[in-house]
C-alpha cells in the first residue's frame, strides 16, 4: 500500500450523500432475482448520460419488490461499509419511487430500520421526494419523514431530474418541514445551473447535493462560503452522468479553493462503480489534494452530518 492510500484508509470519514437503491451491486441484484443473466446486467446498466443513468435507477428499483428485498439491500450495503471503514452514514431512501410503484412505504422503512439496528456502522436515513412529479406527490414523503423522526429519519430532499422540477416548487413543504425538526438538503446545480442552488437556498437548503455549478458564480461561492453551506461533492457521478463533461473540467478543485465546505462522496457506488475511499483517491490524484486537505473534507463529514455521529448508538 502506498502511503497515500495509507492515509487516506486511515481517516476517519463517514459519508452523507449514498442513495441506497444506487448502491446495490450486481451480485445483490443477482440474490434478488436469480434469473438475471449477465447480458440484461450490462444492458439495463449501461447509460451515457444523465437521462439514461435515471433510467438503470429505475430499472434496480423495479426489482425492489417489497420489505425483504430492501431488507437485503440494506445489509449489503452496511457490510460494505463497515468495511471500508466507514464511521458513520446519512443514507438516502427513494420514498418518492416507493409510493410511486405503490408499496408500503411504512413495512419497507420498518424493515430498513431493524437492519440499521443491527449495523456496525451507525446509520441515519434522510428521505427523497421525486422532484419532477410536483409537490403534491411528494407531500406524503415529507409528512412520513416528520412522522419517523425518533426512528433515525433525520432530513429530507429532493432528487430526480433537476430540470423538470425547480426547487421552489416544494418552498412550502420545505418550510413545514424545518418546522418539524426535519433537516434540509436539495439536489441543485448538478445538471443545470447557478440558478438552482440559488432556489435551493431560498427553501432553506442547509447542504447541497452536488453544486458543482456553483463555480460560475462567483457571489454564490461567496455565499455558501460565508453562510458555511456545504457541498456533498460527487466526482464519479458527476462524470459517468455527463454533468461535467470530463474528470480534468470537474471543479472541485475550484470549489474547495473558495472556500466553499466541500464533503466527498459515492452518490450511486454501485451505478458509479466507486467507493468512498477512491473519491477520496481520486481527488488526491486528479485534483492535487494533499493529505492535510482531504484530512480536513473528512472532517467535514462528521461537522456538517445531520445528526452527531458520536451520539448515534
Amino acid at each position: 500500500m502506498s502511503s497515500l492510500a495509507a492515509i487516506i484508509t486511515g481517516m476517519t470519514r463517514g459519508e452523507l450523500h449514498l442513495h441506497l437503491e444506487g448502491a446495490i451491486e450486481r451480485e445483490t441484484l443477482k440474490e434478488l432475482d436469480p434469473a438475471l443473466t449477465d447480458e440484461e446486467l450490462r444492458s439495463s446498466l449501461a447509460y451515457s448520460d444523465f437521462l439514461g443513468f435515471i433510467h438503470s435507477y429505475v430499472w434496480v428499483n423495479r426489482k425492489l419488490r417489497g420489505p425483504a428485498d430492501y431488507a437485503l439491500i440494506a445489509r449489503r450495503l452496511f457490510e460494505r461499509l463497515a468495511a471500508q471503514d466507514t464511521c458513520y452514514a446519512e443514507v438516502t431512501i427513494s420514498a418518492g419511487v416507493i409510493l410511486w410503484k405503490k408499496q408500503d412505504l411504512s413495512a419497507i422503512f420498518d424493515a430498513l430500520a431493524n437492519e440499521a439496528a443491527r449495523s456496525p456502522v451507525p446509520i441515519r436515513w434522510i428521505l427523497d421526494a421525486t422532484r419532477q412529479w410536483g409537490a403534491e406527490a411528494a407531500a406524503p414523503v415529507f409528512d412520513f419523514a416528520a412522522a419517523h423522526l425518533t426512528d433515525g429519519v433525520v432530513a429530507i430532499g429532493i432528487g430526480g431530474i433537476e430540470a423538470e422540477g425547480p426547487a421552489l416548487w416544494f418552498r412550502d413543504l420545505y418550510a413545514k418541514a424545518r418546522d418539524r425538526g426535519l433537516r434540509l438538503t436539495c439536489h441543485a446545480g448538478e445538471t443545470t445551473d447557478a440558478r438552482s442552488i440559488w432556489d435551493a437556498l431560498e427553501i432553506g437548503a442547509e447542504r447541497i447535493g452536488h453544486g458543482i455549478r456553483a463555480v460560475h458564480d462567483a457571489k454564490l461561492l461567496a455565499q455558501l462560503r460565508d453562510k458555511n453551506i456545504p457541498l456533498e461533492v460527487c466526482i464519479t457521478s458527476n462524470v459517468r452522468t455527463g454533468a461535467v463533461a470530463s474528470l480534468a473540467e470537474h471543479p472541485v478543485r475550484k470549489l474547495f479553493d473558495a472556500g466553499v465546505p466541500i464533503l466527498l462522496n459515492t452518490d450511486d457506488p454501485a451505478l458509479f462503480k466507486c467507493t468512498l475511499e477512491s473519491e477520496y483517491d481520486l481527488a488526491a490524484r486528479a485534483f492535487g489534494f494533499t493529505p492535510q486537505e482531504l484530512s480536513a473534507i473528512a472532517a467535514n463529514s462528521l461537522k456538517y452530518a445531520f445528526s452527531d455521529p458520536l451520539a448515534v448508538p
